[in-house]
């Protein structure tokens, strides 16, 4: 079995970003992290560089350099290209040591840890997982113990379902999922019945 998916559907309580600018030898001010948060977004892959931590919602970071990596320390969270959370955005559950491919990260300038109404949704995942050596099969995918919602930033539609189970299949280790689908609990969509695989070659 792979290594669980971190995050958790839980309330963040109030403290804010704490960030700390140090200068590099050409005189530029930089980023690194002052103190750990619930999230945290590193410049380089393996969780190196310097860093930004936060634990509540960070709607222009305002940063110069690209993120290459990403540790999460509690809840569920959105990173978007732009700030005020617009541009192209991706859910994160859990650590991941590179978020793109080799030398070229994300562009990270605003997150926030995701709600609904104001407070987070938590729905009890019963997740059965069947792993092949190619392949691994989950009915409902989880976050410790919760369900993930289909479409974390709007109306869930086929595009951002394979979206979001991509995102949990890189988490788990694996290079994308090739099945995936919604499953509506109340008004709520959750990933359901996703396979995760690695290319082949």
């Amino acid at each position: 079995m792979g290594k669980a998916v971190k995050g958790a559907v839980l309330a963040l309580v109030g403290a804010g970003l704490a960030t700390l600018a140090v200068t590099s030898a050409n005189g530029q001010a930089d980023i690194a992290a002052a103190s750990p948060g619930d999230v945290i977004i590193y410049r380089d892959s393996g969780f190196r560089g310097p860093a930004v931590a936060a634990s509540a919602e960070r709607p222009n970071l305002g940063l110069a350099w690209p993120v290459n990596s990403v540790r999460v320390k509690g809840g569920v969270w959105q990173l978007c290209s732009r700030a005020q959370y617009r541009g192209t955005c991706r859910v994160v559950v859990a650590d991941t040591a590179m978020l793109g491919t080799p030398n070229r990260g994300m562009t990270v300038q605003s997150m926030r840890p995701l709600r609904d109404g104001g407070s987070f949704i938590g729905v009890e995942a019963h997740n059965q997982v069947l792993r092949g050596k190619y392949s691994e099969f989950h009915t409902e995918p989880d976050a410790r113990g919760y369900r993930i919602p289909a479409c974390p930033t709007g109306t869930p539609s086929s595009t951002c379902t394979a979206r979001t189970a991509d995102n949990y299949c890189r988490a788990r280790g694996w290079n994308h999922a090739t099945r995936s689908h919604g499953d509506m609990v109340g008004r709520r969509t959750f990933l359901a019945d996703v396979v995760c695989e690695n290319n082949k070659g």
